[in-house]
C-alpha cells in the first residue's frame, strides 16, 4: 500500500539497541584463512627464484664486451651456460669501473659475479670471435672460458603444475557458483538444497511498523493479532485458544501485501524468515523439496518465529493441472513437501506461515484448508478514505502548491492501488520539474493521471483532416450518449489529442459501487457504442477505431448472459468458475446448443443498445454537431462545455467546485495500431 517515512525524532529512537545497530557496519577484525598461507608460500618460492641467490647479471652485448671489457683486460672469466648464454665475471680490481651500470637496486649482481650476460648465438662463432680478440694478449692475460649446463627446476615443475592448478581453480569456482544460492556453509555443490530465506532477528531488524502503513485498517487488525499472540501468548492461551498456524494475504497487485508482511517483520520481536515462492524452484530435481525441509528445520530451531513466502502461487498451484502431462513435475513435489511441513505428522510448534498472492483462485485446496492457512486476509483496493491516507504519505516529500487538495485527489482516483497513487505523485513531480516549476501544483497531478491512464501526448502525430473529423465526431458521440443516459458514468473530459496508441479519449469518473444493476450495464454498453453509431450516422460508414469499444461491449454482454443471469432465455444460471479449478479444462460448462443461445443473446443486447445509441444521436443531432465542431476547434472539452450544449443532467449529483481529474479512458484507436482502452 504505502509506507510512511520514518520519523527519526519519534519514540523509536530512544531504544537502547539503536547505537549498537549503527556500529554493526564497521569492518570486522582480520580473520585467518588457510588460503593466505598458500599465497605466502607461492610468493616466497617466486621471490627465492628471482632474488634468493642475489641479483641477476646485467644484460649487455658482444660489441661492448669486445671493445670495452676485453680491450681493457677487465674480464676474469666467461662461462657459457647451456650453449646459449655467456656470463661475464669481472676482475675484482675492475668492479668499481662498472659499478654505475651494475647498480640495479634489488637485482644488483653480487660482487663475485656473474656481472654481465649476453646471448652468444652459435658456440663455434663465439669461440672464434673470442680467439681472435685474444691473439695479441699474452698467455697470462687470456680470459678463462668455461662451459656449464644448468636446469631450472622451478620453471619445469611450474610448466606442468600450472595447467593443473588452473583446472582445480576452475572447478572450485564452478562449485561455488552452483552452491552460491544454497545458503550456509563455505560453499560446495551439496549446499544447493539449502534454504535461501533471509532471516531478520534482533541483529538485523526491519524498521517498518504498522504505524507506517497507510490504509488497510481491517487487514492490519487481523494480522496484528498474530503478532500480539507471539508477544503476549498468555492472553489467548488462558482461554484455551491456539495460535493461528498460517495467514494468507490475498489481493490485487500493488495493494500492499508485501509491505504489510514487512511491517510484521518490524513489529514482531521474533525471528522472521522472508523468501519468494520462486526461490524454491531450481533446475535440479528434488532441490525445491530439499529447500522446504531446510527452511522449516531452521525455523524450528529458532521458534517461535514467522516464515513469509511471497508470491506463493509459484509453487502452490493446484496439483494435477499442469499442462505438461506425463512429466515429473518438480513444482508438485515441492508443494507436497510444503504441505507436509506445514501440517503433517510432525507438527510445527511456534512456526507461523505468512504468504502473499494475487492468484488465490489457482492455489491447491489442500494448501488453503484450515490447519495450514487458518486465515485468508483480503487486501483490497483502497477506498476514498484509504486513498487520502496514502496520498498524505506520498505527498510528504513533495513541495506542494496552495491549490493541491488531498481529499480532491482521493476522490478523483477511484480504483487506484497504493502503487498507482505513488506513481501519480512521482509523475506529478517529474512533470512540474519538466516545466521548471518551483512547486508541484494541482494541474500537474491532473496531467500525471492523464499520463498514467491514457499515455503520453503525441501532438506532433500526423493526422489527415478527414481522420481528425472522424475522431471528433466519434468522441462527441461518446460524450453525447453518456451525457443523456442516467446510469452512464459522469463525463469529465473529451480530447482528440493522440495519447499512446489512441487517437482520441474520453475521461469518465466511475462511481465506487459494490454491485451493478442490469440498467447500469445496458447504459454503459449504449454509451460505449455511441462512437460507432456517430460514425455511421454522420459519414455513412464505419472505421476500425471502434475496435476497443466493440471488445468492451462484447465482454460486458457475454458476462450479463453467461455470468450474471440477466438473460430470460438462458435463465438464472452462471457458468463462471470463481474457484479457478477449470483453467485447463477441455470442455465448456455448457452444451453447443446453449453456446448458440448465448451468442444470439449477446448479439441481441449489442444490436438493441446500438440502435438506442443511434436514436439518441439522431434526436440530438444539433448538439452532437456543436460538440464535434468544438472538439475540432479546441481539441479538448470539459463537463462545462457539455452543460452549455445540452444543459445540466437532471439526475446529476451536486457538482464539485473543482474540476475533476481523469479516472477512466475510453478512446478509439488508430486503424493500423488496433484499438486500446
Amino acid at each position: 500500500m504505502a509506507e510512511k517515512k520514518q520519523n527519526t525524532k519519534g519514540p523509536r529512537t530512544n531504544k537502547p539497541n539503536k547505537p549498537q545497530m549503527g556500529n554493526s557496519n564497521k569492518p570486522s577484525a582480520f580473520k585467518f584463512n588457510v588460503a593466505y598461507v598458500y599465497g605466502f608460500i607461492l610468493l616466497a618460492i617466486v621471490a627465492f627464484n628471482f632474488y634468493g641467490s642475489g641479483g641477476k647479471p646485467v644484460e649487455t652485448n658482444w660489441r661492448e664486451v669486445k671493445n670495452t671489457m676485453l680491450k681493457n683486460n677487465d674480464v676474469e672469466k666467461i662461462v657459457v651456460v647451456n650453449k646459449t648464454e655467456a656470463e661475464i665475471y669481472l676482475k675484482e680490481s675492475s668492479y668499481e669501473k662498472y659499478k654505475a651500470k651494475l647498480d640495479q637496486g634489488l637485482s644488483t649482481p653480487p660482487k663475485t659475479g656473474p656481472h654481465f650476460t649476453f646471448n652468444i648465438g652459435s658456440v663455434d662463432v663465439f669461440e672464434s670471435n673470442l680467439a681472435k680478440e685474444q691473439e695479441e694478449v699474452g698467455e697470462a692475460s687470456r680470459v678463462t672460458l668455461k662451459y656449464d649446463n644448468r636446469t631450472n627446476y622451478f620453471s619445469e615443475i611450474f610448466s606442468w603444475i600450472f595447467p593443473l592448478l588452473l583446472l582445480v581453480i576452475f572447478y572450485l569456482w564452478i562449485w561455488r557458483r552452483m552452491s552460491k544460492g544454497g545458503g550456509g556453509g563455505a560453499g560446495n555443490i551439496f549446499n544447493v538444497g539449502k534454504s535461501q530465506a533471509k532471516v531478520f532477528d534482533k541483529e538485523s531488524r526491519v524498521s517498518t511498523t504498522f504505524k507506517e502503513v497507510a490504509g488497510l485498517a481491517e487487514a492490519k487488525q487481523e494480522i496484528q493479532e498474530i503478532v500480539d499472540f507471539l508477544k503476549n501468548p498468555e492472553r489467548y492461551t488462558k482461554l484455551g485458544g491456539k495460535i493461528p498456524k498460517g495467514a494468507l494475504l490475498v489481493g490485487p497487485p500493488g495493494t500492499g501485501k508485501t509491505l504489510l508482511a514487512k511491517a510484521v517483520a518490524g513489529e514482531a520481536e521474533v525471528p522472521f524468515f522472508s523468501m519468494s515462492g520462486s526461490d524454491f524452484v531450481e533446475m535440479f530435481v528434488g532441490v525445491g523439496a530439499s529447500r522446504v525441509r531446510d527452511l522449516f528445520k531452521q525455523a524450528k530451531e529458532k521458534s517461535p518465529c514467522i516464515v513469509f513466502i511471497d508470491e506463493i502461487d509459484a509453487i502452490g498451484r493446484a496439483r494435477g493441472r499442469n499442462p505438461n502431462m506425463g512429466s515429473n513435475d518438480e513444482r508438485e513435489n515441492t508443494l507436497n513437501q510444503l504441505l507436509t511441513e506445514m501440517d503433517g505428522f510432525d507438527t510445527n510448534s511456534g512456526v507461523i506461515i505468512l504468504a502473499a498472492t494475487n492468484r488465490a483462485d489457482i492455489l491447491d485446496r489442500a494448501l488453503m484448508r484450515a490447519g495450514r492457512f487458518d486465515r485468508q486476509i483480503h487486501v483490497e483496493l483502497p477506498d476514498m478514505i484509504d486513498r487520502k491516507e496514502i496520498f498524505e504519505v506520498h505527498l510528504r516529500p513533495l513541495k506542494l502548491g496552495p491549490d493541491v487538495n488531498v481529499e480532491f485527489l482521493a476522490k478523483q482516483t477511484p480504483g487506484f492501488s497504493g502503487a498507482d497513487i505513488a506513481n501519480v505523485c512521482n509523475e506529478a513531480a517529474l512533470i512540474a520539474a519538466r516545466k521548471l516549476k518551483e512547486i508541484v501544483e494541482k494541474q500537474d497531478f491532473l496531467d500525471a493521471v492523464d499520463r498514467i491512464i491514457g499515455g503520453l501526448e503525441k501532438k506532433n502525430k500526423i493526422i489527415s483532416v478527414n481522420e481528425k473529423a472522424t475522431i471528433a465526431y466519434h468522441e462527441a458521440g461518446h460524450a453525447t450518449v453518456s451525457w443523456l443516459l442516467e446510469h452512464a458514468h459522469p463525463l469529465v473530459k473529451v480530447t482528440i489529442v493522440p495519447r499512446g496508441k489512441a487517437l482520441g479519449a474520453a475521461w469518465y469518473l466511475p462511481e465506487e459501487r459494490q454491485i451493478t444493476t442490469k440498467e447500469q450495464l445496458l447504459d454503459e454498453i449504449c454509451a460505449t457504442l455511441g462512437g460507432r453509431a456517430a460514425e455511421e450516422l454522420i459519414f455513412s460508414s464505419v472505421s476500425s477505431g471502434a475496435q476497443n469499444d466493440l471488445e468492451k461491449v462484447t465482454r460486458t454482454s457475454f458476462a450479463m448472459v453467461s455470468y450474471f443471469g440477466m438473460s430470460d432465455k438462458i435463465g438464472k444460471v452462471s457458468y463462471y468458475d470463481s474457484t479457478g479449478q477449470s483453467d485447463y479444462s477441455f470442455t465448456k460448462p455448457y452444451s453447443e446448443k446453449t453456446a448458440e443461445v448465448i451468442d444470439a443473446e449477446v448479439n441481441i443486447i449489442i444490436n438493441k443498445e446500438y440502435e438506442r445509441a443511434k436514436k439518441i444521436l439522431h434526436s440530438n443531432a444539433e448538439g452532437h454537431k456543436k460538440l464535434a465542431e468544438l472538439l475540432l476547434e479546441r481539441e479538448v472539452i470539459f463537463t462545462e462545455d457539455l452543460e452549455l450544449v445540452f444543459g445540466p443532467r437532471p439526475w446529476n449529483k451536486p457538482k464539485e467546485t473543482e474540476k475533476p481529474a481523469a479516472a477512466e479512458v475510453t478512446p478509439p484507436s488508430e486503424a493500423e495500431n488496433n484499438a486500446v482502452v
